[in-house]
């Protein structure tokens, strides 16, 4: 190994520097002071949690993405957050435990033992909103509206939302009766996308001929808002629950159409998140990226083992590729001081930064100067007071 490799970061983790550490940081507050608009509480989860706390009810998706340690006081096993999401839906049922609608929001950082083929690296700063104790469509709506906000709010100007409702893939499950060997594989099948792949398995596990024709259809079922009249016909003699969820995706449509201009778009074979999600899901794209930089849906009745089965709906981004939509604001320009101890210019340099100033100070033997640190402007001492000059542009070239 050599000395420079001793310095090269893990693959999928990053480092951020200026300035767009700082874009970060702007926009961390503005979507947080956002949320706090909205009524969303913000929480801050652990860092760590006890294994069989922390992988409570999420499948093993997280199980594999969860970086393990043995804690040294209790000898037990203990993972790092891999998705903050399950840890707020513990902070409501079993820490809160408030009654009626609960709105709670977060930014921290969590760790990934593989990245996220969907969504973001191995170290993303997960920032997000959840909403518990609400089964209706209002607040699968204000989830939606909330994170197509914060894309605008990050700089998209031009948003593609897919939305999708894994409740018609699992009421045709459940009216096939298909055993769990049988329900993966079609699983599998629909998120290949492949036609004969999914004919193949459904010839092999669906004994029902009219079910047989609706899952052949369900990976056909994606496109416009015709897609959702279309699957009324193809579903017409199917579960009544199928008909809700085509409905919600129906109302939660035209609600978005209604507040936003975005390019909208159904896939009701979707299945990211099976394991996860229980009702309407969505993820919503910008060009030029080839992940979703939101994503979404409903989880409910997450808090059960934690002893409380709640309703509850969020969406989650990453801080870091939201940043990334725009460029980050160029530096607002800074006062140099110089390295003289004088009692005057200190309580000059209180004051200015006070104001909200940036104010760099040189140091005794100090070689850099003004241009070097961003500065604009310096302190001089003019008619017996210590006052800010602007830099020559020569200066700062």
């Amino acid at each position: 190994m050599t000395i420079a490799d001793r310095w090269l970061l893990p693959d999928g983790m990053d480092e951020v520097l200026p300035p767009q550490a700082s874009r970060m940081e702007e926009l961390r507050r503005t979507l947080l002071d956002l949320y706090h608009g909205w009524g969303y509480d913000q929480v801050m989860p652990p860092p760590v949690e006890f294994l069989d706390s922390l992988l409570t009810g999420t499948g093993t998706d997280l199980d594999l993405q969860t970086f393990k340690l043995t804690d040294q006081l209790t000898g037990r096993m203990m993972g790092a957050s891999a998705d903050v999401t399950p840890q707020v839906a513990r902070m409501d049922a079993h820490s809160l435990r408030r009654q009626g609608p609960v709105r709670l929001c977060y930014c921290t950082n969590v760790l990934r033992a593989k990245a996220d083929q969907h969504q973001g690296g191995r170290s993303p700063v997960q920032v997000g909103v959840e909403l518990f104790g609400h089964a209706g469509l209002e607040a699968d709506s204000e989830i939606i509206h909330l994170a197509l906000t914060s894309l605008s709010a990050a700089g998209a100007s031009e948003i593609h939302l897919a939305l999708g409702h894994i409740g018609i893939y699992r009421s045709l499950v459940e009216a096939a009766g298909l055993n769990d060997d049988q329900e993966r594989a079609l699983f599998d099948a629909l998120a290949l996308k492949s036609p004969g792949a999914l004919a193949e398995q459904v010839r092999m596990s669906v004994s029902d001929p009219a079910l047989a024709d609706m899952f052949n259809a369900l990976g056909e079922l994606h496109g416009d808002i015709s897609v959702l009249q279309h699957a009324r016909d193809v579903f017409a003699g199917g579960p009544v629950s199928v008909k809700t969820a085509l409905d919600e995706l129906d109302a939660l449509y035209q609600g978005v159409l209604a507040h936003f201009d975005v390019d909208l778009y159904v896939d009701l074979a979707e299945l990211r998140g099976y394991a996860y999600h229980t009702g309407m899901m969505f993820a919503a794209y910008v060009p030029g990226y080839g992940q979703a930089l939101a994503k979404g849906g409903r989880y409910d009745d997450t808090g059960r083992a934690f002893g409380r089965a709640r309703p509850a709906t969020g969406f989650s981004m990453d801080l870091k590729q939201l940043a990334s939509l725009a460029q980050a604001s160029p530096a607002k320009g800074a006062i140099w001081a110089p390295a003289e101890a004088d009692e005057a210019l200190s309580l000059v340099i209180a004051s200015l930064r006070e104001q909200g100033e940036r104010v760099v100070q040189a140091l005794p033997g100090q070689r850099t100067g003004p241009a070097e640190h961003g500065c604009d402007r310096r302190l001089e001492f003019i008619d017996g007071r210590w006052q800010p000059t602007t830099l020559a542009q020569e200066t700062r070239a």
